[in-house]
């Protein structure tokens, strides 16, 4: 291995890789590729990546998010390349299995029992707006999918798949927010410091080190979708924030160092604090 491919970075890796993309492929890839290098940190060699660490990276995506199979996919792809160019020596995609026993998402009829969940007045009225908002783009979403559809070319109908799930993810949005409303225990302001991080809390965090604020609804792993917000309460950061209350710092250790965010406010659904 000549020594450009000894000191190629991660980052520069990646990059290299999605260049290669058509500009469809390179923006469904994207996303997954991005979150595989900031998991082991943009400047870390890609030669050192180990078969362990790689496989650990698979149990972890299984236990934070949806369809990981479907996740995994950019990035076995990424490591092939990265073994063509010779930037590794071994094929480290065989690593990229899910054990069996590690913990599955799970369908909403079987979410897990919690503590109450708890609402403050004001937190409950956003909720029934959002609620009725989101009822609102029903007819739109219908006739969105009728155009869609009337494409017959169903081979590459990315409309209609995207007009597919759009439509899946408003109602899944409905379903939680009735479901949180029905098992709301609403209190009244001034009592959020008794609140503590929980399922369904939205968090609202500053990450200590770019002073980026990022905000987060905790869900069950099946829900999980961190583009849009949703974070598993099984992933690194979700474990960090459970049961933790506005104002503290969580530390969360990855591969290329720690993670460091204050809570700077929690609203919406929160566990009440004992």
């Amino acid at each position: 291995m000549d020594k450009r491919k000894q000191g190629m970075g991660l980052e520069e890796a990646a990059l290299s890789f999605l260049a290669c993309l058509s500009p469809e492929e390179r923006g469904g890839n994207q996303q997954e590729i991005n979150k595989f290098v900031l998991w082991y940190g943009r400047e870390r060699l890609i030669a050192e990546l180990t078969a362990p660490e790689i496989a650990s990276y698979a149990e972890w995506m299984a236990t934070s998010v949806a369809d990981v199979a479907k996740k995994l996919t950019p990035i076995r792809a990424f490591l092939a390349y990265a073994q063509k160019e010779g930037w590794i020596k071994t094929n480290l995609t065989v690593h990229l299995r899910v054990k069996k026993g590690l913990p599955k998402a799970v369908p909403p009829a079987k979410q897990r029992r919690g503590k109450p969940l708890v609402l403050t007045s004001s937190g409950y009225a956003r909720l029934e707006v959002k609620l009725g908002a989101l009822k609102k783009e029903r007819p739109h979403l219908a006739e969105e999918l009728r155009q869609a559809a009337a494409d017959k070319d169903f081979r590459e109908n990315a409309p209609l798949e995207a007009a597919r799930e759009h439509r899946e993810q408003v109602e899944s949005r409905i379903g939680e927010i009735e479901t949180a409303l029905k098992a709301a225990e609403v209190i009244s302001e001034g009592q959020e410091d008794t609140l503590e991080i929980g399922l369904s809390s939205t968090v609202v965090l500053r990450d200590l080190s770019s002073e980026e604020q990022l905000s987060y609804t905790l869900v069950d792993p099946y829900q999980s979708d961190p583009t849009r917000g949703k974070l598993s309460i099984a992933s690194p950061i979700g474990k960090a924030l459970l049961h933790r209350k506005e104002g503290e710092v969580v530390e969360i250790a990855v591969p290329s160092g720690k993670l460091r965010y204050q809570i700077e406010r929690v609203e919406c659904q929160a566990f009440k604090s004992k």
